[in-house]
């Protein structure tokens, strides 16, 4: 008991302190009605930061009631800043028109009616609000001798415009993406989904970086309890800073031991439109181009939004492509080395001789030789992607032929070694959903060591561990293989087959499980 006191006060301790410095306090005080207070203690708080502006000027009937604007440089917009204090504090509130007062409540007032110009005008009294408004961009105004404060929406500064997919690129279909603007992604979603059944519900997460996360669904498609769960889930975080969605992933995902995405994440709005219309949720982070799609099943990384652009036909056939490739990049350097080391009867007399053949020079034993290559490939791979743009691709390609040509003529590898790891590479670029394929990449090398180790009894072994695995992950209580297993026929209209848009189908919906809390 007196570990725990002596630990758990200073830990309480700790905690006070971090929201202290922070400039958020505990309590959340109400704001005074004395301007020089709350000015001084804005300037204490952030600590004479020179980036806050704070422009005060008098006003009223004759000019004897102060008024203060605070806002930060760089976050909020300048030509907006000036355009509101210009013509709505400096002018209208002085309108001859108005009532001649010199009552502070009543310029309140008057402002807080009539010169306000910005769109979206809020009323707060407590500390935490204004200085979250003040953090995030807004214009805060304050009048000596009221106490409270006006918010304007006047966020701006420099943001990237909406682009093409870096990613996911598709041939046809939508162009746009998302971008790191929180309202930008929420209207590209409202521009496709015109209901007011799109509702979305916002919260801050992080005790430092009070990071904007937004939840949006269908109401009605979605089911309540699945988004009750996950609004609970987001609320549980306790964690200083969110600076990027993958925080908000690894935080609320089911399982955390597992090789296996079960958060899908994209920066195409036509693929979370599609989602949301199948009964699922977008989690939007502010400061991110990447939204998070929730629950996910194991189906779902191998369809492109491309497959709905297209004959259905084609469709089917990409998505058995893409299927077969996932096996080829977690198998294919596997199956081989079982084939060479230990079952040469499985492959033709003419093909064995050969590969014996060249490997007769090669001093190191295929796994060894599999692992080297293996290794080259991820390194380059990795090199091309952290390289300048202009020439990282230009260096991997290059790189990976001189490097492969050199390494056959020392004898170090075989050029059938060569050809395994190039196909292998070539096909975890066909998967729409990068980190299944990382996935596949990882689970290879243990595949790999099985493989030297029993041969193909190695190779089933892993591959029933795997299923099993697989079987027990669940995304938010739905089965992270269904409609596999469990196997449901009425699911089975968009997995490997997508079914015509002309033929009868009903709205797409998520397969009946037992949740867990």
């Amino acid at each position: 008991m007196l570990f725990r006191w002596l630990f758990g006060s200073k830990k309480k301790e700790k905690k006070k302190e971090i929201v202290h410095e922070m400039g958020f306090q505990e309590k959340n005080p109400p704001l005074k009605s004395d301007i020089d207070y709350t000015l001084d203690r804005i300037k204490q708080e952030l600590g004479n930061s020179p980036d806050v502006n704070i422009r005060t000027f008098k006003i009223g009937h004759d000019q004897q009631i102060r008024v203060a604007a605070i806002y930060m440089e760089g976050l909020a917009d300048a030509d907006k800043v000036n355009d509101f204090v210009a013509r709505s504090l400096l002018s209208e509130a002085r309108d001859e028109e108005a009532p001649n007062s010199n009552e502070p409540q009543h310029t309140f007032d008057v402002i807080l009616s009539r010169a306000l110009t910005v769109g979206a005008v809020k009323y707060q009294r407590d500390w935490n609000s204004m200085m979250y408004a003040i953090l995030s961009g807004d214009i805060v105004v304050l009048v000596d001798g009221c106490p409270g404060t006006l918010i304007g929406n006047l966020r701006g500064g420099e943001r990237r415009s909406v682009t093409e997919p870096g990613n996911e690129v598709n041939i046809r279909g939508p162009k746009d993406s998302f971008n790191e603007s929180l309202g930008t992604n929420i209207s590209l979603i409202r521009r496709r989904l015109k209901s007011p059944n799109l509702w979305v519900e916002s919260m801050r997460i992080g005790n430092i970086s009070q990071t904007e996360v937004s939840l949006m669904y269908l109401k009605g498609i979605a089911e309540d309890r699945l988004v009750e769960e996950m609004r609970r889930r987001l609320k549980d975080i306790r964690i200083d800073a969110v600076l990027d969605s993958g925080y908000i992933e690894e935080l609320v995902q089911d399982q955390t031991f597992t090789p296996f995405p079960t958060v899908y994440n994209t920066e195409r709005p036509d693929v979370v439109t599609g989602n949301l219309l199948e009964g699922r949720i977008a989690v939007f982070v502010d400061g991110t181009p990447n939204t998070l799609i929730l629950p996910t099943t194991f189906s779902q990384f191998f369809k492109a939004a491309e497959d709905y652009y297209q004959r259905f036909e084609f469709a089917v056939f990409m998505r058995l492509i893409r299927y077969f490739s996932f096996f080829v990049v977690m198998l294919l350097p596997s199956v081989y080395i079982a084939v060479t080391a230990y079952h040469h009867e499985m492959i033709p007399t003419p093909l064995a001789i050969n590969l014996l053949a060249q490997r007769e020079g090669v001093p190191f034993p295929v796994f060894f030789e599999a692992i080297l290559m293996e290794i080259a490939f991820e390194l380059m791979r990795e090199a091309g992607t952290r390289m300048p743009r202009a020439i990282g691709q230009a260096v991997s390609t290059v790189g990976a032929i001189v490097l492969g040509q050199a390494a056959v003529e020392a004898g170090i590898v075989t050029a059938m070694m060569v050809i395994i790891v190039s196909f292998t590479g070539i096909a975890s670029f066909t998967l729409p959903g990068f980190t299944l394929s990382t996935s596949a990449r990882l689970i290879r090398f243990p595949m790999m060591i099985a493989a030297s180790t029993f041969g193909f009894y190695g190779v089933f072994l892993g591959i029933i561990l795997l299923v099993a695995h697989l079987t027990s992950l669940r995304s938010f209580g739905i089965p992270y293989l269904s409609p596999f297993a469990p196997f449901g026929f009425k699911h089975q209209k968009d997995t490997l087959w997508r079914s015509p848009f002309k033929t009868p189908n009903t709205r797409p919906e998520l397969p009946d499980a037992k949740r867990k809390n």
